[in-house]
């Protein structure tokens, strides 16, 4: 019997594949919402979902790109304390940046920020950010007195 699923089935496929599985299997799945039985109507409406999914997601990607291109050009400024000889006392956080950036107008998830070396020196620190699996953009950050 060949169903498609409608829900990711451990051990069998995510949403969307078409799978063989036997009679007494499939059954199962179908009386919990989990397939549908494969037809020309279901395979039809599984490939407009399809189309769909799949303009969205460029959608989505070509936002990011949009997004990349903003920060990329941007820089952020912070003022911190500092010590003898130019020392900064503490260092920037990931929430730190992010609450700066939504205050520009830009919300990034602050577990999308990557800080690759800790922000606590004077001067221009580069982090990335990651927007898409596919996208990931370089973010300026500066540290003045």
């Amino acid at each position: 019997m060949k169903v498609i699923l409608l829900k990711d089935v451990k051990k069998q496929g995510k949403s969307g594949e078409i799978i063989n599985v036997k009679d007494g299997y499939g059954t199962y799945l179908i009386n919990n919402k989990l397939a549908v039985l494969e037809t020309k109507g279901s395979k039809k409406v599984l490939d407009e979902q399809n189309k769909a999914a799949q303009a969205e997601a460029s959608k989505i990607l070509k936002e990011c790109q949009e997004l990349k291109v903003k920060l990329e050009k941007m820089t952020l400024e912070f003022k911190v304390k500092t010590g003898k000889n130019d020392q900064v006392f503490g260092t920037i956080s990931t929430k730190q940046i992010a609450d700066e950036l939504k205050k520009k107008g830009i919300d990034v998830d602050k577990r999308k920020i990557r800080l690759d070396v800790p922000v606590n020196t004077l001067g221009v620190t580069e982090v990335s950010v990651l927007l898409h699996k596919e996208v990931e953009a370089k973010l300026k950050i500066r540290l003045v007195k």
